[in-house]
């Protein structure tokens, strides 16, 4: 009987997982401001064969390590899908994370404490929404989540050296998939204090030598230590070395400036030097506060019970907490800051919670708490829905402009009201006696109809799909098209014979290179430019309007619309795209 029982528990919880997470799978192009660019990236490694140096058009792309735009590019080899390529690795990386979580708390507790722990990560806002997202974070995540896994297996379960040698090597995959990969190894930053400490532990016995005794689990001193440390430079020298070496025995000059960008500039100048996102020190303690809920509504009982553990030298909450604190410190010194700089914190701080968790949810309060979280989230969905349905409020308005929907927005009115009428559905199934489960079931179907209904409807919107569809349809299939001004989605979604004329260098010279372009052929040569970068020498009433998406506005010009331009038109003063 108990053995059904915790059988059923499996399967629900990973069946839920995958359709919370893989929901809407296929049903959506990629969307701003990151996912096009990977996969436009991606695509092109696909179609050239050029694998180790990513480009983006015809430059260069030196934001980010390949490693991520190479399991897109796979994932395609395999589907033969974009649609499903684009999302499989986050979708993979997200389940991948809470199988570590999952059994790791199994390992240090209970299956029971196992389980509390991968619903309370499945079911907090931030997690589930970037794991239904194609950005790096969800593949960062889950290495970095993988290289505690390792550490801990070894550290609170060991001595096990293979788990210590893979914890390493995750956290140099972690690393070439971005550079933050490596805030794994602040795992060993408690171990190493109580190595520096070890000698006083005669005066401290009890609670003081079992903390200290930690270095020794550790295996410091013993020659097996070093293949860790081993471990993760071979994980890294996997790109880094035959990338340095090619782009070192390549005479053209880009390929050096490549190598400076994503070796210095994009690492250790970003962090030290930080150019954009600038918020305050205290934002990632909002981040937490609000997007990592439910779990912290638990926090104002979690944590006298996790003073009381740490008073008596708990290495299972010593060290994941700890982490956790340094993780928050080491993304609070720069300057610019993210959301998304976070996530990779909140595993383990799941973890930290599900021990608590199954006392917690029997008290009153936090059973109130949680009934009232999902009724604030159904309400809010329900009126939001309703107004915009029976109602004519402006953001409405504004939002059927900005997106062009031909229908009024009925569908996604339909959709809003959907997910509302479910959470209104788990409140009254589940009731006050259960307001866990109303709560899970709510956040649940939140998520799973947002990928099946509100996705498709934004699509066409937000990923330039529509746009550049009715561009191939209006100039036909024998005629070229220029970008300026252009964004990777213009690029990606393009249905023509595209042309681009660079992407970082300024909207002034690419019209100028796009306009030499298309005096060479000009009967079939058409230009697509965003409004911001058409000059005003353009004859309007011969261009045509190519769409919207994004909030952005692109226009058709044709060469008969150009024949008053000088050789490099100026343009309005502010060239440089907000994004």
């Amino acid at each position: 009987m108990l053995k059904t029982l915790r059988s059923q528990q499996a399967w629900l919880f990973w069946i839920v997982a995958w359709l919370v997470l893989g929901a809407g799978l296929g049903l959506r192009d990629p969307w701003p401001a990151d996912e096009p660019r990977f996969a436009l990236v991606a695509k092109q490694m696909v179609e050239s064969g050029q694998w180790l140096f990513p480009h983006r058009g015809t430059e260069l792309y030196s934001d980010k390590p390949p490693l991520f735009m190479w399991t897109e590019a796979v994932s395609f080899l395999i589907t033969q899908n974009w649609r499903i390529a684009f999302l499989l690795p986050s979708l993979l990386a997200a389940m991948g994370t809470l199988w570590c979580v999952v059994d790791l708390g199994r390992r240090l507790w209970t299956r029971q404490v196992g389980y509390y722990a991968g619903w309370a990560l499945l079911l907090t806002l931030h997690f589930a929404y970037q794991a239904k997202k194609a950005q790096i974070d969800p593949s960062v995540v889950f290495w970095i989540t993988f290289a505690n896994y390792g550490l801990l297996r070894h550290l609170l379960t060991g001595p096990n050296w293979r788990w210590w040698a893979l914890g390493w090597f995750a956290a140099g995959i972690g690393t070439i998939t971005k550079g933050v990969g490596a805030i794994a190894l602040l795992m060993l930053a408690p171990v190493a204090l109580a190595a520096l400490l070890r000698p006083l532990h005669a005066r401290g016995g009890g609670r003081w030598l079992a903390w200290t005794a930690m270095p020794v689990r550790a295996g410091i001193g013993n020659p097996r230590f070093w293949l860790g440390p081993l471990a993760f430079v071979a994980a890294v020298s996997l790109w880094i070395v035959p990338m340095v070496t090619a782009a070192l025995s390549n005479d053209d000059p880009s390929y050096r400036a490549y190598l400076n960008d994503i070796l210095f500039r994009q690492t250790a100048g970003r962090y030290s030097n930080s150019w954009d996102h600038h918020q305050p020190v205290w934002y990632h303690l909002g981040v937490m506060l609000s997007m990592w809920l439910p779990p912290m509504l638990a926090l104002p009982w979690a944590l006298p019970a996790w003073r009381r553990r740490l008073r008596r030298i708990d290495p299972r909450y010593l060290l994941p907490l700890a982490w956790w604190a340094l993780v928050i410190v080491f993304f609070s010194i720069p300057h610019g800051k993210r959301d998304v700089y976070i996530l990779p914190a909140l595993p383990m701080a799941c973890l930290m919670f599900a021990p608590l968790l199954p006392g917690i949810v029997r008290k009153l309060w936090p059973r109130r708490i949680a009934l009232g979280f999902a009724a604030v989230l159904t309400f809010a969905l329900l009126g939001v829905g309703l107004s915009m349905w029976f109602g004519d409020p402006k953001f409405e308005a504004k939002l059927i402009a900005d997106r062009g929907f031909t229908d009024g927005g009925r569908q996604l009115e339909a959709a809003i009201l959907a997910i509302g009428a479910w959470g209104l559905a788990s409140l009254l199934w589940f009731g006050r006696r259960r307001p866990i489960h109303a709560m899970a079931s709510t956040l649940c179907g939140l998520w799973v109809l947002y990928g099946l209904l509100v996705t498709p409807v934004l699509n066409d919107s937000s990923s330039a799909r529509g746009v550049m569809t009715r561009v191939a349809e209006r100039i036909g299939p024998d005629a070229e098209l220029g970008l300026v001004a252009w964004k990777e989605q213009n690029l990606l979604q393009s249905r023509s014979q595209t042309t681009t004329f660079g992407f970082v260098m300024g909207w002034a010279k690419q019209l100028e290179h796009g306009l030499a372009w298309q005096k060479q052929a000009p009967a079939r040569r058409w230009l697509l430019v965003q409004e911001p970068a058409l000059p005003d020498c353009v004859d309007r009433s011969k261009i045509e309007l190519g769409g919207r998406a994004n909030r952005r506005v692109w226009w058709l010009v044709p060469y008969a619309a150009r024949a008053n331009c000088p050789a490099a038109p100026t343009l309005r003063p502010h060239e440089d795209d907000p994004d």
